[in-house]
């Protein structure tokens, strides 16, 4: 039993594991004559407690994996404080650079229920009369389901990702051009640097939030010129999101165009927040982003987390009516063969979206990549101190060494979970303790 038990730890309380079967072995090199030493390490499934090798699923989302999506959210944070404050390889010079943080919206597809709100923060009456909680399920619904474009709505979600791709080559020329520059130029003289991260709104449209930062020519690591400035940055931004188009399909007789809607907001990082007017501190900045990185459709919307096989599963799921309509319209928008390259039935749970739900430019700052791999390193240092080892070396560490380790593993895929039993043990792992700070009342600092 305390084998089964170390193994279950090692998920870190992931709850749908992918199961594999088969072996890894490790052999000593010699790095000089290329030679296969000894066996150093062997590792089978069937010697394992579990009889096969349980490894963590890594989803992203919440709904799926609340472990694996707090590990992706952490990251996130982390990724993007690192180009706000520096570290992780970025210089902390970084922050004098102009940012800015900047939420991009989608266009109106027909009027929704919505809870406005007035002066010190007062609920004023939706456009069907009602003041509604902020918990309403009509919430982001439409006030006339059969005036609302659900065409367009989808759509606008199918090219939203490549109307952000083409606003990043249209913010490059307008800052080129506020700065007196050919676009060829400006190159040599500063670079744009982003991070952006997707959100559903409650009607089901994506929007997005984005970390926008001025740097030198070659990142973080190179100082801005004199007039790169946040004021700069803020007005070029406007200038593209005004300004750029995506032309889209001719469905029916009926020609798309899809743009950003009027509602843009453009803050300078340390300047006045989104909230009582407080400071928006990098902190605040990278806690916003990473909170929506663990979140899809089904967060905002009610709709899926996984795809569908038939449009027929619809009938048997408890979703809200604007989503199944949602998923509908994507669903026949994807049997014509002139928007097969949308792939929108692969994507109608997503609403049409099929883009990554966070990105940035290279010289932002570290990558979630990066991040895994720094965490898996420590684990293997702790395992091997755990194991006695007195001097353990990081595995990037050995460039000056004469010998290095072979490794040869073949997995097949099993499946999917955990067992009745390894449910129940997991659940038991992450039990909080009777002496814990949540079960005092207080708060334990996950940082």
């Amino acid at each position: 039993m305390p084998g089964i038990l170390r193994q279950l730890s090692t998920l870190g309380g992931c709850t749908n594991p992918v199961r594999l079967a088969g072996q890894r072995i490790q052999h000593r090199v010699d790095t000089t004559t290329g030679e296969i030493g000894t066996e150093l390490h062997r590792l089978n499934s069937q010697d394992i407690p579990a009889g096969q090798l349980l490894v963590r699923c890594g989803n992203r989302r919440t709904t799926r994996c609340a472990a694996c999506a707090e590990t992706y959210r952490r990251d996130t944070f982390h990724l993007i404080t690192a180009g706000l404050r520096g570290g992780k390889g970025i210089p902390e010079t970084v922050t004098s650079h102009p940012r800015v943080f900047a939420t991009f919206t989608a266009p109106s597809f027909g009027p929704v229920h919505n809870r406005p709100t007035g002066p010190g923060g007062s609920v004023r009456p939706c456009h069907c009369g009602k003041r509604h909680d902020k918990d309403d399920a009509a919430l982001g619904t439409p006030l006339d389901p059969d005036s609302y474009d659900y065409e367009a709505a989808v759509l606008w979600n199918a090219h939203a990702g490549m109307l952000w791709r083409r606003f990043t080559i249209y913010l490059r020329r307008e800052v080129a051009k506020r700065a007196g520059l050919t676009q060829r130029a400006f190159r040599h003289f500063a670079r744009v640097s982003f991070a952006k991260v997707v959100e559903y709104q409650k009607r089901g449209a994506v929007h997005f939030h984005a970390v926008i930062r001025l740097d030198g020519p070659t990142g973080g690591d190179s100082s801005p010129p004199a007039w790169a400035t946040a004021e700069l940055l803020t007005d070029a931004i406007e200038a593209a999101a005004g300004k750029v188009r995506v032309a889209g399909p001719v469905v029916d007789g009926r020609a798309h165009s899809f743009a950003f809607g009027r509602q843009l907001d453009v803050r300078t990082i340390q300047g006045p927040a989104f909230d009582g007017g407080q400071e928006l501190t990098d902190r605040a900045v990278a806690a916003y982003i990473a909170k929506y990185a663990t979140k899809g459709a089904e967060a905002a919307t009610g709709t899926l987390d996984r795809r569908l096989k038939f449009v027929a599963e619809l009938a048997q799921l408890d979703i809200s009516p604007h989503a199944a309509r949602m998923i509908r319209t994507a669903w026949a928008l994807g049997a014509r063969k002139d928007l097969a390259h949308l792939r929108l039935r692969a994507w109608a749970h997503m609403l049409g979206f099929r883009g990554h739900f966070c990105t940035k430019t290279r010289r932002y700052s570290t990558t979630l990549g990066a991040l895994r791999n720094a965490r898996a390193e420590w684990r293997r240092l702790q395992a091997a101190i755990a194991r006695g080892e007195n001097h353990p070396q990081p595995v990037d560490n050995n460039s000056t060494r004469e010998e290095t380790t072979l490794v040869l593993g073949h997995w097949a895929f099993v499946g999917t979970g955990l067992s009745p039993t390894e449910q129940w043990l997991s659940a038991s792992l992450r039990a909080p303790d009777a002496n814990s700070p949540a079960q005092k009342g207080g708060t334990a600092d996950a940082r």
